[in-house]
């Protein structure tokens, strides 16, 4: 009988030591600091309203070629064939 007691509280052990850690998360979530949707929506609309997207003309106008990170290079050639 006495390795069913230990059987037993070594369990028990494992539980309690299993639900510590648990709250041990919960409570590093809770502390996590968090943003109000609201407060992230507004951000991100800013975001997109100031920052110029090259890849969209249409709503930015056409992209002058000194201003395009994405356009051809002066170098002219892009590749060469032997």
């Amino acid at each position: 009988m006495s390795t069913r007691t230990g059987g037993r509280q070594a369990m028990s052990e494992l539980k309690l030591r299993r639900l510590l850690e648990h709250n041990a998360r919960l409570k590093d979530d809770l502390a996590r600091p968090r943003v109000r949707v609201s407060e992230a929506s507004a951000s991100l609309i800013r975001y997109c309203k100031t920052t110029k997207d090259h890849l969209v003309p249409s709503v930015w106008g056409p992209v002058g070629k000194s201003e395009d990170p994405y356009g051809q290079t002066s170098g002219g050639k892009c590749c060469s064939v032997q």
